[in-house]
């Protein structure tokens, strides 16, 4: 049941973010109902589905995991590795500056990496079907908003290297955030030391 809670959960939340990519089908929702209450329902959206997505990959790890394949220790290394930049990346898509210009979208590129990294490193099928579909939301995404023609959002205006570095500075503190509070006190493993999420 726990697995089904989870895709349950991914499909109402990559769903709400596959639906922002259909410019005319969003432009039309927002034109009968309002942009206020088009912005509301997709928050809500979001949150049912990432509820019922955490809900349910809990419930499946503790009913005990289903491995595909057993990744070596080594690839925890690359979670701990690699959440540093993804971390600095969703920091810069809030203050941009020269990272945002060369990445261009640093919050997708956050979201691959976090998501690449943590798929190396859990070879249970829970994990998989979780990583693997928000890598493939993002590059999915990533590939559509090459074909965009709306303005879409009003951009946040690009600053420069002192954005730069508040960025690496407040994105540390959120990968050390994750690492010391949120991993083992929401997941129930300590980020650094052992593999993640139980891989």
């Amino acid at each position: 049941m726990g697995l089904f809670f989870e895709i349950l959960g991914l499909v109402i939340f990559l769903g709400a973010h596959v639906f922002v990519s259909m410019r005319d089908r969003r432009a039309k929702l927002i034109a009968r109902i309002g942009e206020g209450s088009y912005k509301g329902l997709f928050s809500l959206v979001s949150i049912v589905g990432i509820v019922l997505a955490g809900y349910g990959f809990a419930w499946y790890r503790d009913a005990g995991l289903i491995p595909i394949w057993y990744p070596p220790a080594w690839t925890h290394q690359i979670v701990v590795g690699l959440m540093w930049p993804a971390c600095i990346m969703v920091a810069a898509a809030y203050l941009p500056g020269n990272i945002k210009r060369t990445l261009k979208h640093p919050l997708l590129a956050g979201v691959k990496t976090w998501a690449f990294a943590h798929l190396c490193a859990n070879g249970d099928l829970g994990g998989i079907i979780l990583f693997g579909s928000i890598l493939a939301w993002a590059v999915y995404d990533r590939i559509t908003l090459k074909r965009r023609d709306d303005p879409g959002a009003p951009p946040i205006p690009v600053g420069g290297a002192t954005n730069d570095i508040i960025a690496i500075v407040v994105g540390t503190i959120l990968y050390l955030a994750l690492g010391f509070v949120f991993h083992p006190v929401v997941i129930g493993l300590p980020a650094f030391g052992t593999p993640a999420l139980g891989g």
